[in-house]
């Protein structure tokens, strides 16, 4: 049953000139004073959560970009401070890109923030899949299988030191410690200073190709996962919530179908369908033009990513559209009751899944996000809840 209603945000500027046929993301470029702002909507973003009794804001790890899309570097010295101005919401990381830290200084940050937080923020990890900012830190990308190997030894670095008292490893990238003196002895194990003080730690990661390796390393160390975006447009939902239950089911976890697991959505509430996908169409649009380069939404073609960087090749391109999102279930668009049909159709189909991260497409104003996230809790969530509650009742 849904019970956690939570929302996200990348940390893009509020765009102008979007869609398809708006300016190319490439040409984009914004002053620091713009890109700074970042900061204070994220505040404000925090804030209208809290006071609407959201449960978790999830936010990205990226560098790098002027073209102000995605500008929140550090997810815990955000999430440290958001807990400070916020009373009850708690914060996600989704996610810290492993391969770009080193595995002890990740685990330390998030220590610090679990105990200056009193629990309230949430872990969580990645690969990457900018090539600009993973490469620039010196570690692999375009190498996906030593990108892999990177990310897995150091999460498993991280969750050691999380767990163990005393440690040590020795592995491809890492040898912890060095074997070096310190005052009068050999080092040969090393301790976390300070752990989390709530263990377990609660840990996320998305879900992009679903491979079985990934599944399988996901369930070694109870990992939880994110469906959403160019996923669920995909039709690729179903898939990876069987694989993902068939990896802990290998490990002797039975879990229900969406269990551990959180579907993420971009919505748009209007007074009807196709007044919400007019308004959020070229945002939608403009979502495609960063993301689908990228190849986090399936299926799409050099020839589509050529017509997204070059609006002259548009009108002869068939690129994604609002309404084939919509289809698909990827994006909810319509009156309140139009997606709480929606979300009662999920539910109903993943009887494990408690969790639905709901958020506007890139580059979405903060007024209008301001005012979708206000008509999402007083006009969805409530009924959401109640409409689970009696099916509940009624078994």
């Amino acid at each position: 049953m849904i019970t956690k209603f939570d929302s996200s945000y990348v940390g893009s500027v509020d765009l102008e000139d979007v869609g398809y046929l708006g300016k190319p993301i490439n040409d984009r470029w914004y002053s620091n004073e713009e890109l700074a702002d970042v900061m204070h909507k994220t505040v404000a973003y925090a804030k209208q959560m809290d006071r609407l009794g959201y449960d978790t804001f999830w936010m990205a790890e990226h560098h790098f970009q002027p073209e102000g899309t995605e500008c929140i570097p550090n997810l815990l010295m955000m999430a440290t401070h958001l807990c400070g101005v916020t009373r009850n919401l708690k914060v996600g990381c989704g996610f810290n890109i492993v391969p770009m830290w080193h595995p002890l200084r990740l685990a330390e940050d998030y220590a610090m923030a679990d105990i200056l937080t009193g629990g309230r923020v949430i872990f969580g990890i990645g690969r990457g899949y900018h090539t600009r900012e993973v490469e620039t830190f010196g570690s692999p990308l375009m190498d996906q299988e030593a990108n892999r190997e990177l990310f897995e030894e150091g999460v498993d670095i991280i969750f050691r030191s999380f767990n163990e008292e005393r440690f040590s490893h020795k592995g491809k990238y890492y040898t912890l410690p060095p074997e070096v003196p310190y005052r009068g002895y050999t080092l040969k194990e090393l301790t976390l200073v300070p752990r989390p003080l709530r263990r377990p730690v609660e840990c996320w990661q998305p879900i992009q190709s679903g491979s079985q390796r990934a599944f399988d390393f996901m369930a070694k160390y109870g990992i939880s996962g994110v469906i959403g975006g160019g996923s669920a447009e995909g039709g690729a939902v179903d898939r990876h919530m069987t694989e993902f239950r068939a990896a802990y089911q290998r490990r002797g976890i039975e879990l229900k179908p969406g269990e551990r697991l959180a579907l993420g959505y971009q919505f748009c509430i209007a007074e009807s369908r196709e007044a919400a996908m007019r308004k959020a169409a070229n945002f939608y649009e403009e979502n495609m033009k960063m993301f689908g380069e990228l190849r986090l939404v399936r299926a799409i073609t050099d020839q589509q990513i050529a017509a997204m960087r070059d609006p002259s090749l548009v009108p002869n391109t068939k690129l994604p559209r609002i309404e084939d999102a919509v289809k698909a279930g990827g994006f909810l668009a319509g009156t309140p009751a139009d997606i709480i049909e929606e979300l009662k159709k999920v539910e109903h189909r993943y009887p494990g899944l408690e969790r639905v991260i709901c958020t506007m497409p890139l580059g979405t104003h903060l007024a209008d996000t301001l005012e979708q996230l206000d008509r999402f809790a007083k006009e969805v969530i409530p009924a959401v809840r109640k409409t689970m509650k009696g099916d509940v009742d009624d078994l």
